[in-house]
């Protein structure tokens, strides 16, 4: 019987392992990259680390997932954060779980995750081709051909393993978008996510480059205070506002960022209540009592922080702490536990980790990735709308898509 011919547009960490799977299971497999080798954007990963999975089990993963996350249940339940590192390990890649259940290789090295992806699929027999796909073409509803920027193929199936149009230099330009509306798919609004988030107050970059860890945020709206999102962890302050852990996943939040709307709240003290945390700055201001406030404050703060933080408090520098009031005090619990930021917008896209939005789950089998409108034509990661919070899940989203999407393709 004839092998099904099957192309795999893009080779990053979704492509290579779908194609790998694919010609593992006897398909003709083409993968085409467009870069000058695979899995470019996966050495960025996880600061260079590649933080390949979250190792927990999949109802806890599914409430990672902020957008549509039922539509990844069959694919998980396939392809779980447990078979991707049995999956590596068996590739000799040996695997750590750090906080957060975060999952890295030993080596702290993505290199190692994208050389082991790059052999299983060549040692499966997948031909990888150094050529941009310009289009894909349908003939009576069904995939046919895939046009490059140097020749056309006729397959019988494809499956899109373009990205996002996060981090564009690394090849993330938005392609599975295009080629999916040009095949008649619907792709919802595309922002950012997991981005940094830019601030309107005028100090922060004189806090730029300061790490603040095991402080909570809360993410309010600005007119009604609602909390719309909180969280426990680590930030940073730049020259623009905000960035960090905490902020990136505050960020997957926000869909609909207006100047203003929201503001970010961040308690210094989180382990202290107020009757605690009072008592701490009464010890701290008996330690210090002949000190000016300004030096008084090196046990409570970063030095970094210390300047601002008295800006804000609206107390004069220079004040003897033993001559501060009980009003003066509660101003600056109140500043401790609530240190506000209003958000100005999110950082551009192509500063985003991933992409939000993309083709309509609707028009995708959730069981085989298949599109619903055009025969053989196969979507994976981040060009689908599912997207997740930091921490391993959308990298495993990428894998879990791509074993489904493979296996169906590869099936006569």
């Amino acid at each position: 019987m004839d092998k099904q011919r099957i192309a795999v547009i893009g080779a990053g960490g979704a492509g290579m392992l779908a194609a790998g799977r694919a010609a593992e299971l006897g398909a003709s497999v083409t993968a085409f990259e467009k870069n000058g080798f695979p899995g470019k954007k996966l050495l960025l990963t996880g600061k260079g680390r590649c933080n390949v999975t979250n190792c927990c089990e999949v109802r806890e993963f599914i409430e990672n997932v902020p957008t549509n996350p039922r539509f990844l249940y069959a694919a998980l339940s396939k392809f779980s954060p447990k078979d991707t590192m049995k999956f590596f390990e068996e590739l000799g890649v040996a695997l750590k779980v750090e906080r957060g259940n975060r999952v890295f290789p030993v080596s702290d090295r993505s290199r190692d995750i994208v050389n082991a992806l790059r052999s299983y699929m060549l040692k499966s027999g997948c031909r990888l081709v150094n050529e941009r796909v310009t289009d894909i073409l349908a003939k009576n509803g069904r995939v046919s051909c895939v046009r490059t920027n140097r020749a056309s193929y006729e397959f019988d199936r494809v499956i899109i393993a373009t990205g996002g149009a996060s981090y564009p230099l690394t090849g993330s330009t938005g392609d599975g978008y295009r080629f999916a509306r040009s095949l008649g798919h619907e792709v919802t609004k595309i922002r950012p996510s997991l981005v940094p988030l830019e601030t309107f107050e005028k100090w922060c970059p004189a806090l730029q480059g300061l790490s603040l860890k095991n402080v909570s945020i809360k993410v309010k709206d600005s007119l009604s205070l609602k909390v719309v999102y909180e969280d426990f962890g680590e930030l940073m302050f730049t020259h623009f506002g905000l960035t960090g852990p905490v902020i990136l996943s505050a960020s997957a939040h926000l869909k609909d960022i207006t100047p203003g709307k929201y503001l970010i709240v961040i308690d210094l003290k989180p382990a202290l209540n107020e009757t605690l945390l009072d008592r701490r700055i009464v010890s701290d201001f008996t330690k210090f009592s002949n000190k000016n406030y300004s030096n008084a404050l090196s046990d409570l703060l970063p030095s970094k922080l210390i300047d601002v933080f008295v800006l804000l408090s609206e107390i004069p520098p220079d004040k003897k702490v033993n001559t501060i009031t009980k009003e003066e005090r509660g101003r600056i619990l109140h500043l401790l536990k609530n240190l506000t930021l209003t958000i100005k917008r999110t950082r551009p896209i192509e500063e985003a980790i991933i992409t939000s939005g993309g083709v309509d789950i609707r028009e995708i089998d959730p069981k085989t990735m298949e599109s619903k409108k055009i025969r053989g034509l196969y979507f994976t990661g981040e060009v689908i709308d599912v997207d997740a919070y930091t921490g391993g899940f959308n990298l495993q989203i990428a894998f879990s898509t791509a074993i489904s999407a493979a296996e169906a393709a590869a099936s006569l």
